[in-house]
């Protein structure tokens, strides 16, 4: 069994990464990601920006 599992969380405004160990949870960090409006009521997101996001986090 692996000593560490990390777990991505890819929300609407943020992307978020949590390392767990065997007893709980060990770091946590989160990054947060533009909000593109191209009209009303619609939300867009960069997708390269969100795999810096991941890459980096």
């Amino acid at each position: 069994m692996p000593r560490f599992i990390a777990a991505i969380d890819q929300g609407t405004t943020s992307t978020r990464c949590m390392i767990l160990g065997r007893d709980g949870p060990v770091a946590c960090a989160q990054k947060e990601h533009r909000q593109i409006f191209p009209r009303s009521g619609w939300v867009e997101h960069d997708p390269l920006e969100i795999l810096n996001n991941t890459d980096h986090t």
